[in-house]
Protein backbone atom coordinates (compact mmCIF):
# COMPACT_ATOMS: atom_id res chain seq x y z
CA UNK A 1 0.00 0.00 0.00
CA UNK A 2 2.89 2.32 0.75
CA UNK A 3 5.98 2.33 -1.42
CA UNK A 4 8.39 3.11 1.42
CA UNK A 5 6.92 0.91 4.13
CA UNK A 6 9.22 -1.91 5.28
CA UNK A 7 7.16 -4.76 6.67
CA UNK A 8 8.96 -6.38 9.56
CA UNK A 9 6.56 -9.32 9.77
CA UNK A 10 3.07 -9.53 11.12
CA UNK A 11 1.80 -6.64 13.16
CA UNK A 12 2.29 -7.22 16.83
CA UNK A 13 -0.22 -4.85 18.35
CA UNK A 14 -0.88 -6.14 21.87
CA UNK A 15 -4.09 -7.82 22.96
CA UNK A 16 -5.93 -5.29 25.11
CA UNK A 17 -8.19 -6.04 28.05
CA UNK A 18 -11.92 -5.61 27.61
CA UNK A 19 -11.77 -2.86 30.23
CA UNK A 20 -9.21 -0.99 28.13
CA UNK A 21 -11.36 -1.30 25.01
CA UNK A 22 -14.36 0.02 26.92
CA UNK A 23 -12.43 2.97 28.37
CA UNK A 24 -10.86 3.82 25.00
CA UNK A 25 -14.31 4.19 23.45
CA UNK A 26 -16.24 5.58 26.45
CA UNK A 27 -15.99 9.23 25.42
CA UNK A 28 -18.02 8.43 22.32
CA UNK A 29 -21.06 8.48 24.63
CA UNK A 30 -21.01 12.27 24.88
CA UNK A 31 -20.10 12.89 21.24
CA UNK A 32 -22.89 10.61 20.04
CA UNK A 33 -25.27 12.40 22.37
CA UNK A 34 -24.53 15.61 20.48
CA UNK A 35 -25.10 13.84 17.14
CA UNK A 36 -28.33 12.26 18.38
CA UNK A 37 -29.76 15.54 19.63
CA UNK A 38 -28.91 17.06 16.27
CA UNK A 39 -30.25 14.28 14.05
CA UNK A 40 -33.42 13.60 16.06
CA UNK A 41 -34.36 17.28 16.31
CA UNK A 42 -33.19 18.86 13.05
CA UNK A 43 -36.47 18.34 11.23
CA UNK A 44 -38.41 19.52 14.25
CA UNK A 45 -36.18 22.57 14.75
CA UNK A 46 -36.34 23.85 11.18
CA UNK A 47 -40.05 23.20 10.75
CA UNK A 48 -40.72 24.98 14.07
CA UNK A 49 -38.63 27.93 12.85
CA UNK A 50 -40.87 28.09 9.78
CA UNK A 51 -39.00 26.14 7.08
CA UNK A 52 -41.01 25.16 4.01
CA UNK A 53 -41.30 21.33 4.09
CA UNK A 54 -40.52 21.21 0.36
CA UNK A 55 -37.19 22.98 1.06
CA UNK A 56 -36.14 21.01 4.15
CA UNK A 57 -33.39 19.23 2.23
CA UNK A 58 -31.47 22.49 1.86
CA UNK A 59 -30.80 22.76 5.59
CA UNK A 60 -29.35 19.24 5.62
CA UNK A 61 -26.73 19.89 2.91
CA UNK A 62 -24.31 22.23 4.71
CA UNK A 63 -23.22 19.91 7.55
CA UNK A 64 -22.12 16.93 5.42
CA UNK A 65 -20.60 19.26 2.82
CA UNK A 66 -18.36 20.77 5.48
CA UNK A 67 -17.67 17.34 6.91
CA UNK A 68 -16.30 16.14 3.58
CA UNK A 69 -13.58 18.78 3.89
CA UNK A 70 -12.88 18.77 7.62
CA UNK A 71 -12.86 15.04 8.37
CA UNK A 72 -10.06 14.08 5.95
CA UNK A 73 -8.05 17.09 7.16
CA UNK A 74 -8.41 15.99 10.78
CA UNK A 75 -7.14 12.57 9.78
CA UNK A 76 -4.31 13.92 7.64
CA UNK A 77 -2.98 16.36 10.24
CA UNK A 78 -3.49 14.06 13.22
CA UNK A 79 -1.33 11.46 11.43
CA UNK A 80 1.43 14.09 11.69
CA UNK A 81 0.63 15.37 15.19
CA UNK A 82 2.26 14.43 18.46
CA UNK A 83 1.82 16.59 21.55
CA UNK A 84 3.66 15.17 24.58
CA UNK A 85 1.37 14.10 27.44
CA UNK A 86 -1.71 14.59 25.22
CA UNK A 87 -1.24 12.48 22.11
CA UNK A 88 -1.88 12.25 18.40
CA UNK A 89 -5.69 12.14 18.10
CA UNK A 90 -6.77 13.55 21.48
CA UNK A 91 -5.93 17.23 20.70
CA UNK A 92 -8.62 17.15 18.01
CA UNK A 93 -11.08 15.55 20.43
CA UNK A 94 -10.48 18.40 22.87
CA UNK A 95 -10.95 21.16 20.28
CA UNK A 96 -14.01 19.58 18.66
CA UNK A 97 -15.70 19.01 22.02
CA UNK A 98 -15.19 22.61 23.15
CA UNK A 99 -16.76 24.02 19.97
CA UNK A 100 -19.64 21.52 20.09
CA UNK A 101 -20.44 22.50 23.69
CA UNK A 102 -20.73 26.19 22.75
CA UNK A 103 -22.91 25.50 19.71
CA UNK A 104 -25.20 23.18 21.67
CA UNK A 105 -25.97 26.11 23.94
CA UNK A 106 -26.75 28.41 20.98
CA UNK A 107 -28.61 26.18 18.50
CA UNK A 108 -31.90 25.66 20.40
CA UNK A 109 -32.16 29.42 20.90
CA UNK A 110 -32.18 30.17 17.15
CA UNK A 111 -35.74 31.45 17.38
CA UNK A 112 -35.30 33.30 20.68
CA UNK A 113 -32.93 36.13 19.73
CA UNK A 114 -35.58 38.35 18.14
CA UNK A 115 -34.51 37.54 14.57
CA UNK A 116 -37.07 37.56 11.79
CA UNK A 117 -37.99 34.07 10.54
CA UNK A 118 -35.57 34.00 7.61
CA UNK A 119 -32.66 35.16 9.79
CA UNK A 120 -33.51 32.60 12.47
CA UNK A 121 -33.45 29.87 9.84
CA UNK A 122 -30.03 31.01 8.63
CA UNK A 123 -28.76 31.20 12.20
CA UNK A 124 -30.01 27.66 12.79
CA UNK A 125 -28.40 26.43 9.57
CA UNK A 126 -25.01 27.92 10.48
CA UNK A 127 -25.27 26.59 14.04
CA UNK A 128 -26.05 23.10 12.70
CA UNK A 129 -23.05 23.45 10.38
CA UNK A 130 -20.65 24.20 13.24
CA UNK A 131 -22.22 21.59 15.47
CA UNK A 132 -21.74 18.94 12.81
CA UNK A 133 -18.15 20.01 12.16
CA UNK A 134 -17.19 20.03 15.82
CA UNK A 135 -19.01 16.78 16.58
CA UNK A 136 -17.22 15.08 13.71
CA UNK A 137 -13.89 16.48 14.87
CA UNK A 138 -14.48 15.07 18.35
CA UNK A 139 -15.79 11.71 17.06
CA UNK A 140 -12.98 11.02 14.56
CA UNK A 141 -10.29 10.43 17.22
CA UNK A 142 -12.24 7.48 18.65
CA UNK A 143 -12.28 5.79 15.25
CA UNK A 144 -8.62 6.54 14.61
CA UNK A 145 -7.47 5.25 18.00
CA UNK A 146 -9.04 1.86 17.28
CA UNK A 147 -7.09 1.66 14.05
CA UNK A 148 -3.93 2.83 15.86
CA UNK A 149 -4.09 0.62 18.94
CA UNK A 150 -6.29 -2.46 18.41
CA UNK A 151 -5.23 -5.66 16.65
CA UNK A 152 -7.38 -7.38 14.03
CA UNK A 153 -8.71 -10.07 16.37
CA UNK A 154 -10.22 -7.43 18.67
CA UNK A 155 -11.50 -4.88 16.16
CA UNK A 156 -15.03 -6.26 15.91
CA UNK A 157 -15.25 -5.97 19.70
CA UNK A 158 -13.72 -2.48 19.76
CA UNK A 159 -16.01 -1.12 17.04
CA UNK A 160 -19.00 -2.71 18.72
CA UNK A 161 -18.13 -1.13 22.07
CA UNK A 162 -17.65 2.24 20.43
CA UNK A 163 -21.09 1.92 18.86
CA UNK A 164 -22.60 0.62 22.12
CA UNK A 165 -21.33 3.62 24.10
CA UNK A 166 -22.55 5.90 21.33
CA UNK A 167 -25.96 4.28 21.40
CA UNK A 168 -26.22 4.60 25.18
CA UNK A 169 -25.58 8.31 24.72
CA UNK A 170 -28.17 8.31 21.96
CA UNK A 171 -30.79 6.65 24.17
CA UNK A 172 -30.31 9.24 26.87
CA UNK A 173 -30.28 12.17 24.44
CA UNK A 174 -33.34 11.06 22.51
CA UNK A 175 -35.37 10.60 25.68
CA UNK A 176 -34.51 14.04 27.02
CA UNK A 177 -37.41 15.97 25.38
CA UNK A 178 -39.88 13.28 26.46
CA UNK A 179 -38.45 13.25 30.01
CA UNK A 180 -38.43 17.01 30.44
CA UNK A 181 -42.00 17.22 29.17
CA UNK A 182 -43.03 14.49 31.63
CA UNK A 183 -41.63 16.43 34.62
CA UNK A 184 -43.46 19.60 33.63
CA UNK A 185 -41.07 21.49 31.35
CA UNK A 186 -43.01 23.25 28.58
CA UNK A 187 -43.21 21.33 25.30
CA UNK A 188 -44.79 24.18 23.33
CA UNK A 189 -43.58 27.71 22.78
CA UNK A 190 -44.43 30.88 20.93
CA UNK A 191 -44.53 30.55 17.16
CA UNK A 192 -41.03 30.35 15.73
CA UNK A 193 -39.41 29.39 19.03
CA UNK A 194 -38.33 26.00 20.30
CA UNK A 195 -39.94 24.55 23.44
CA UNK A 196 -38.01 24.62 26.70
CA UNK A 197 -37.99 20.79 26.66
CA UNK A 198 -35.78 20.88 23.57
CA UNK A 199 -33.55 23.65 24.92
CA UNK A 200 -32.86 21.82 28.17
CA UNK A 201 -32.11 18.65 26.23
CA UNK A 202 -29.27 20.43 24.44
CA UNK A 203 -27.97 22.09 27.61
CA UNK A 204 -27.72 18.85 29.57
CA UNK A 205 -26.26 17.09 26.52
CA UNK A 206 -23.50 19.69 26.38
CA UNK A 207 -22.60 19.06 30.03
CA UNK A 208 -22.42 15.28 29.50
CA UNK A 209 -20.28 15.77 26.38
CA UNK A 210 -17.81 17.83 28.43
CA UNK A 211 -17.60 15.19 31.18
CA UNK A 212 -17.24 12.16 28.89
CA UNK A 213 -14.64 13.84 26.65
CA UNK A 214 -12.61 14.85 29.70
CA UNK A 215 -12.79 11.27 31.00
CA UNK A 216 -11.35 9.84 27.76
CA UNK A 217 -8.57 12.41 27.61
CA UNK A 218 -7.67 11.52 31.19
CA UNK A 219 -7.80 7.73 30.77
CA UNK A 220 -6.35 7.08 27.29
CA UNK A 221 -2.61 6.93 26.66
CA UNK A 222 -1.88 6.86 22.95
CA UNK A 223 1.25 5.06 21.72
CA UNK A 224 4.15 7.47 21.35
CA UNK A 225 5.65 7.67 17.80
CA UNK A 226 8.43 5.13 18.36
CA UNK A 227 6.10 2.57 19.92
CA UNK A 228 3.47 3.15 17.23
CA UNK A 229 6.08 2.56 14.50
CA UNK A 230 7.26 -0.60 16.26
CA UNK A 231 3.77 -2.05 16.61
CA UNK A 232 2.87 -1.33 12.99
CA UNK A 233 6.22 -2.34 11.49
CA UNK A 234 6.79 1.03 9.82
CA UNK A 235 9.37 3.77 9.79
CA UNK A 236 8.98 6.38 12.51
CA UNK A 237 9.69 9.07 9.90
CA UNK A 238 6.48 10.41 8.39
CA UNK A 239 6.19 9.82 4.66
CA UNK A 240 6.00 13.07 2.68
CA UNK A 241 2.97 12.73 0.47
CA UNK A 242 -0.38 14.39 -0.23
CA UNK A 243 -3.99 13.37 0.09
CA UNK A 244 -4.40 12.73 -3.65
CA UNK A 245 -1.57 10.19 -3.62
CA UNK A 246 -3.01 8.59 -0.50
CA UNK A 247 -6.39 8.27 -2.21
CA UNK A 248 -4.73 6.71 -5.27
CA UNK A 249 -3.13 4.05 -3.05
CA UNK A 250 -6.32 3.29 -1.10
CA UNK A 251 -7.13 -0.40 -0.63
CA UNK A 252 -9.90 -1.72 -2.84
CA UNK A 253 -12.28 -2.20 0.10
CA UNK A 254 -12.20 1.58 0.61
CA UNK A 255 -14.22 1.87 -2.62
CA UNK A 256 -16.44 -1.21 -2.39
CA UNK A 257 -17.41 -0.37 1.19
CA UNK A 258 -18.12 3.16 -0.03
CA UNK A 259 -20.80 1.84 -2.38
CA UNK A 260 -22.62 0.15 0.49
CA UNK A 261 -22.19 3.17 2.75
CA UNK A 262 -23.63 5.45 0.07
CA UNK A 263 -27.01 3.71 0.07
CA UNK A 264 -27.13 3.35 3.86
CA UNK A 265 -26.38 6.96 4.71
CA UNK A 266 -28.68 8.31 2.00
CA UNK A 267 -31.44 6.22 3.59
CA UNK A 268 -30.78 7.59 7.06
CA UNK A 269 -30.65 11.13 5.73
CA UNK A 270 -34.28 10.82 4.69
CA UNK A 271 -35.18 9.37 8.09
CA UNK A 272 -33.65 12.35 9.87
CA UNK A 273 -35.19 14.85 7.45
CA UNK A 274 -38.69 13.42 7.19
CA UNK A 275 -39.03 10.98 10.11
CA UNK A 276 -40.75 13.36 12.53
CA UNK A 277 -43.11 14.56 9.81
CA UNK A 278 -43.89 10.98 8.76
CA UNK A 279 -44.73 10.00 12.34
CA UNK A 280 -46.88 13.13 12.75
CA UNK A 281 -48.73 12.45 9.50
CA UNK A 282 -49.28 8.72 10.00
CA UNK A 283 -50.03 8.54 13.73
CA UNK A 284 -51.09 12.05 14.81
CA UNK A 285 -52.63 12.95 11.43
CA UNK A 286 -51.16 16.45 11.38
CA UNK A 287 -48.73 18.43 9.26
CA UNK A 288 -48.97 21.64 11.33
CA UNK A 289 -45.51 22.10 12.89
CA UNK A 290 -46.82 24.64 15.41
CA UNK A 291 -49.48 22.31 16.81
CA UNK A 292 -49.27 20.41 20.06
CA UNK A 293 -49.91 17.21 18.13
CA UNK A 294 -46.82 17.77 15.96
CA UNK A 295 -44.65 18.51 19.00
CA UNK A 296 -46.01 15.34 20.64
CA UNK A 297 -44.97 13.48 17.49
CA UNK A 298 -41.54 15.07 17.86
CA UNK A 299 -41.29 13.70 21.40
CA UNK A 300 -42.40 10.28 20.23
CA UNK A 301 -39.78 10.35 17.48
CA UNK A 302 -37.22 10.87 20.25
CA UNK A 303 -38.59 7.80 22.04
CA UNK A 304 -38.41 5.84 18.79
CA UNK A 305 -34.82 6.95 18.33
CA UNK A 306 -34.08 5.66 21.83
CA UNK A 307 -35.68 2.32 20.96
CA UNK A 308 -33.43 2.29 17.90
CA UNK A 309 -30.32 2.78 20.00
CA UNK A 310 -31.32 0.16 22.61
CA UNK A 311 -31.76 -2.35 19.80
CA UNK A 312 -28.40 -1.28 18.42
CA UNK A 313 -26.73 -1.91 21.78
CA UNK A 314 -27.98 -5.49 21.96
CA UNK A 315 -27.23 -6.20 18.31
CA UNK A 316 -23.80 -4.65 18.82
CA UNK A 317 -23.07 -7.31 21.45
CA UNK A 318 -24.13 -9.99 18.96
CA UNK A 319 -21.82 -8.78 16.19
CA UNK A 320 -18.89 -8.05 18.51
CA UNK A 321 -17.64 -11.61 18.02
CA UNK A 322 -18.03 -12.07 14.29
CA UNK A 323 -15.52 -14.10 12.30
CA UNK A 324 -14.27 -13.61 8.75
CA UNK A 325 -16.86 -16.15 7.56
CA UNK A 326 -19.84 -14.57 9.30
CA UNK A 327 -19.04 -10.86 8.87
CA UNK A 328 -20.51 -10.31 5.38
CA UNK A 329 -23.69 -12.39 5.97
CA UNK A 330 -24.28 -10.42 9.19
CA UNK A 331 -23.69 -7.19 7.26
CA UNK A 332 -26.30 -8.08 4.64
CA UNK A 333 -28.81 -9.34 7.22
CA UNK A 334 -28.55 -6.13 9.25
CA UNK A 335 -29.22 -3.93 6.23
CA UNK A 336 -32.15 -6.05 5.02
CA UNK A 337 -33.75 -5.88 8.47
CA UNK A 338 -33.32 -2.11 8.30
CA UNK A 339 -35.18 -2.06 4.98
CA UNK A 340 -38.09 -3.88 6.62
CA UNK A 341 -38.05 -1.35 9.45
CA UNK A 342 -38.21 1.62 7.08
CA UNK A 343 -41.09 0.02 5.18
CA UNK A 344 -43.03 -0.49 8.41
CA UNK A 345 -42.42 3.09 9.55
CA UNK A 346 -43.59 4.46 6.20
CA UNK A 347 -46.88 2.56 6.31
CA UNK A 348 -47.98 2.14 9.93
CA UNK A 349 -50.44 4.26 11.87
CA UNK A 350 -49.68 2.43 15.11
CA UNK A 351 -47.30 3.59 17.83
CA UNK A 352 -46.52 -0.03 18.70
CA UNK A 353 -45.63 -0.91 15.12
CA UNK A 354 -43.53 2.22 14.77
CA UNK A 355 -41.61 1.08 17.86
CA UNK A 356 -40.99 -2.32 16.27
CA UNK A 357 -39.83 -0.64 13.07
CA UNK A 358 -37.17 1.23 15.03
CA UNK A 359 -35.91 -2.01 16.57
CA UNK A 360 -35.08 -3.15 13.03
CA UNK A 361 -33.68 0.25 12.10
CA UNK A 362 -31.45 0.06 15.20
CA UNK A 363 -30.06 -3.27 14.01
CA UNK A 364 -29.21 -1.65 10.68
CA UNK A 365 -27.64 1.34 12.42
CA UNK A 366 -25.11 -0.62 14.47
CA UNK A 367 -24.39 -2.88 11.51
CA UNK A 368 -23.43 0.01 9.22
CA UNK A 369 -21.40 1.73 11.97
CA UNK A 370 -19.36 -1.25 13.14
CA UNK A 371 -18.77 -3.88 10.44
CA UNK A 372 -17.52 -1.55 7.65
CA UNK A 373 -14.87 -0.04 9.92
CA UNK A 374 -13.56 -3.47 10.92
CA UNK A 375 -13.23 -4.42 7.25
CA UNK A 376 -11.52 -1.12 6.39
CA UNK A 377 -9.06 -0.99 9.28
CA UNK A 378 -8.04 -4.61 8.70
CA UNK A 379 -6.84 -3.49 5.26
CA UNK A 380 -4.82 -0.48 6.52
CA UNK A 381 -1.07 -0.68 7.15
CA UNK A 382 -0.59 2.00 9.82
CA UNK A 383 1.05 4.61 7.59
CA UNK A 384 -1.92 6.87 6.90
CA UNK A 385 -4.71 5.32 8.97
CA UNK A 386 -6.04 8.65 10.26
CA UNK A 387 -6.19 10.07 6.76
CA UNK A 388 -8.02 7.03 5.43
CA UNK A 389 -10.48 7.11 8.33
CA UNK A 390 -11.18 10.76 7.59
CA UNK A 391 -11.50 10.13 3.87
CA UNK A 392 -13.78 7.17 4.49
CA UNK A 393 -16.19 9.48 6.28
CA UNK A 394 -16.72 11.10 2.90
CA UNK A 395 -18.86 8.02 2.27
CA UNK A 396 -21.01 9.27 5.14
CA UNK A 397 -21.15 12.92 4.05
CA UNK A 398 -21.41 12.59 0.27
CA UNK A 399 -24.58 10.43 0.24
CA UNK A 400 -26.27 12.85 2.66
CA UNK A 401 -25.56 15.70 0.25
CA UNK A 402 -26.82 13.73 -2.75
CA UNK A 403 -29.94 12.62 -0.85
CA UNK A 404 -30.70 16.20 0.22
CA UNK A 405 -30.28 17.56 -3.32
CA UNK A 406 -32.37 14.74 -4.78
CA UNK A 407 -35.12 15.45 -2.25
CA UNK A 408 -35.96 18.68 -4.09
CA UNK A 409 -37.13 16.53 -7.01
CA UNK A 410 -38.15 13.32 -5.25
CA UNK A 411 -40.33 14.87 -2.53
CA UNK A 412 -42.70 16.66 -4.95
CA UNK A 413 -42.61 13.63 -7.27
CA UNK A 414 -43.91 11.48 -4.42
CA UNK A 415 -46.78 13.85 -3.71
CA UNK A 416 -45.11 15.94 -0.98
CA UNK A 417 -45.75 13.08 1.43
CA UNK A 418 -43.10 12.53 4.09
CA UNK A 419 -43.95 8.84 4.68
CA UNK A 420 -43.17 8.21 1.01
CA UNK A 421 -39.63 9.47 1.56
CA UNK A 422 -39.17 6.85 4.29
CA UNK A 423 -40.19 4.25 1.72
CA UNK A 424 -37.30 5.45 -0.43
CA UNK A 425 -35.02 4.67 2.51
CA UNK A 426 -36.31 1.08 2.51
CA UNK A 427 -35.39 0.68 -1.16
CA UNK A 428 -31.93 2.17 -0.60
CA UNK A 429 -31.21 -0.32 2.19
CA UNK A 430 -32.19 -3.26 0.01
CA UNK A 431 -29.70 -2.08 -2.61
CA UNK A 432 -27.07 -1.56 0.09
CA UNK A 433 -27.55 -5.08 1.42
CA UNK A 434 -27.04 -6.56 -2.04
CA UNK A 435 -23.94 -4.38 -2.59
CA UNK A 436 -22.18 -6.02 0.38
CA UNK A 437 -21.25 -8.93 -1.85
CA UNK A 438 -19.00 -6.75 -4.00
CA UNK A 439 -16.63 -6.47 -1.00
CA UNK A 440 -13.53 -8.66 -0.78
CA UNK A 441 -12.01 -8.57 2.70
CA UNK A 442 -8.23 -8.35 3.17
CA UNK A 443 -5.93 -8.12 6.21
CA UNK A 444 -2.47 -6.55 6.25
CA UNK A 445 -1.87 -8.19 9.63
CA UNK A 446 -2.34 -11.60 8.03
CA UNK A 447 -0.23 -10.75 5.01
CA UNK A 448 -3.01 -10.27 2.44
CA UNK A 449 -2.49 -8.07 -0.60
CA UNK A 450 -4.38 -4.79 -0.29
CA UNK A 451 -4.96 -4.00 -3.95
Amino acid sequence: MSEIKKVLGKKHLPTLSIATLMLMTFGNLGTSMAFSLQSANMGRIFQTLGADPTKLGFFFILPPLAGMVVQPLVGYFSDRTWIPKIGRRLPYLILGSLVAIVVMALLPNAGSFGFKASTALWFGAVAILFMDLSSNMSMQPFKMMISDMVNDSQKDMAWSWQTIWGNIGGVIANLFPYFFTAIGVANVAAQGQLPASVKWSFYVGAIILAVSAAFTVWKVDEYEPSKYAEYHGISETTEKTNILKIIKNAPKVFWTLGIVQFFCWAGFQYLWTYGTGAVAANIWHTTDASSGAFQAAGNWFGVLSSIETVAAIFWGLVISRLSNKTRKPAYTLGLFLGAVGFFMLATTGSKAMSALSFVLIGIAWVTMNAIPFTILTNALDGMHDGTYMGLFNTWICFPQIVASIMSFAVYPLLGNQMPHMIMVSAVLFIIGGLSVWFIKETSVEHGDAVH
